[in-house]
């Protein structure tokens, strides 16, 4: 089983809506390629497919209340700016800043198989 982090589930989250997203797409956890070549190791191959897999899979089962999905749905799917988002649903900016944390923070916890839902990264409470 695979570990999760916000990084690469922001980084990957858009293509739930795109399914040509990744075409051409490098996973980040591969060797750099001027590195000398040996016989591939198929443990240690590429998992970029099953982490897309994963995250489509997450998105429709993990619960996320319906502002989050929303806000999830118009930053990674459609590709808006925070601030546009919240001119869009008349919502302050760190209201909206809130709500995309705490979304990655589920289908975080959700994909590690965490219950409980992972705190927002806002230390100033």
């Amino acid at each position: 089983m695979s570990s999760y982090d916000r990084e690469l589930v922001e980084r990957l989250l858009p293509a739930v809506w795109d399914s040509s997203f990744a075409y051409g797409m490098e996973d980040p956890r591969a060797p750099d390629p001027d590195m000398p070549r040996t016989k591939p190791n198929p443990k240690t191959g590429n998992t970029l497919y099953a982490h897309l897999a994963d995250i489509k899979g997450a998105w429709r089962s993990t619960y996320l209340p319906l502002e989050e999905r929303q806000a999830l749905f118009l930053r990674y799917g459609m590709d808006w700016l925070e601030r546009d988002i919240a001119a869009q649903l008349a919502t302050p900016r760190q209201t909206i800043s809130d709500r995309l944390i705490r979304g990655v923070g589920r289908i975080v916890a959700h994909l590690n198989g965490d219950e409980c839902e992972i705190e927002s990264e806002d230390t100033t409470q």
